[in-house]
């Protein structure tokens, strides 16, 4: 499953059959570890690297539930704290929220623990998970549990093994936020929450940024961007977050277009395309982002986008303890990864 051009820097990992692509790759790291989740048929897999990205492991199986939704930012979720690496994926039919977590680095697999407190609230399978300062683990999701979609979350003390009651994030006073657009999250060193969703107000389909200390109670949500995306349909299309020296940076698309976005500054313009990702590395805020079937990547010290797969989708991006970044995308049913 595993191929390395050593020479290029790039690392593959083919699928286990040609009916079951890999898709939909996400990272997470700690000081010593990297970690790749990614679906394939209805099986999560993770995969490894203590070399910062440069080499990884034989990928190894967390779970295969009947049903695994994955496909359009669908699919696991993968994160490490305390020296364990936690795995979250909406499974079964019509749909739950489940986390799996290991502690030998990724060889066995827990089974899997029920996040959703609701049945089936978790079924459009759109769903974050992030780990930050004082081991602090919290996972949102959109919510089907009442008419309308919402936001929900929940955290976790123990590194995924039990969870909190859910926690209503946000509920739009049009009776539905964004239904098939996902959230993101990210946990900076103090242990604050910061959760991006798209929002539905007034005809418009905005991106939106609240805060929490607590996982329980959260700030009012405040718009991002200087302009407004009227839309009367669902673009499928969430952004990303990331923390860049202490500063939040958001990433997102409007239109056709893809900003970078730092709560109270000029939004930059970085591209035109879809489902773009973001990740702070020691020069600052890079993107990665589609556009007509190729991966584009943004790099702080160039002024335009370049070019670096000619055909791949729904790209990752991750910083590393080296300042660089690592990014992951869907290839011709592989998952390829590559350090920048």
């Amino acid at each position: 499953m595993l191929a390395l051009a050593a020479a290029l820097a790039i690392v593959q990992f083919t699928p286990p059959s040609a009916d079951a692509p890999n898709r939909q790759p996400q990272l997470a790291a700690s000081s010593e570890l990297v970690a790749l989740a990614y679906g394939s048929g209805n099986a999560i897999y993770v995969a490894t690297s203590t070399d910062e990205g440069r080499t990884f492991s034989k990928p190894s199986k967390v779970a295969e539930p009947d049903v695994l939704m994955l496909g359009r930012h669908r699919g696991p979720r993968v994160t490490i704290v305390n020296g364990m690496i936690v795995v979250s994926a909406v499974t079964g039919r019509p749909g739950n929220l489940f986390a799996w977590r290991s502690t030998d680095a990724g060889k066995t697999w827990s089974t899997g623990v029920l996040i959703n407190d609701v049945p089936a609230a978790a079924r459009e399978g759109l769903h974050t998970m992030a780990s930050g300062g004082r081991g602090k683990l919290f996972a949102a999701w959109l919510d089907l549990r009442k008419t309308g979609t919402r936001l929900y979350g929940a955290t976790s003390a123990d590194a995924g093994l039990t969870w909190s009651a859910n926690a209503l994030i946000y509920e739009s006073p049009d009776g539905t936020i964004c239904q098939c657009c996902h959230p993101s999250a990210a946990i900076d060193s103090s242990g604050r929450i910061w959760t991006m969703f798209r929002n539905c107000v007034g005809g418009t389909r905005d991106m939106y940024l609240t805060s929490s200390t607590d996982g329980a109670i959260f700030s009012k949500p405040a718009k991002l961007g200087n302009g407004s995306w009227q839309i009367n349909a669902c673009p499928m299309d969430g952004g990303g977050i990331t923390l860049d020296r202490g500063r939040v940076v958001t990433a997102w698309r409007r239109e056709k277009e893809l900003y970078l976005d730092v709560p109270g500054e000029p939004e930059q313009l970085v591209g035109e395309g879809a489902d773009v990702a973001v990740a702070a590395g020691a020069k600052g805020a890079y993107a990665a982002w589609t556009k007509a079937g190729a991966v584009m990547i943004h790099k702080p010290e160039h002024a335009q986008p370049e070019t670096v797969a000619g055909k791949g989708a729904f790209p990752a991006l991750l910083p590393v303890p080296n300042g660089k970044v690592l990014a992951a995308w869907e290839e011709e049913g592989k998952i390829v990864v590559q350090q920048f």
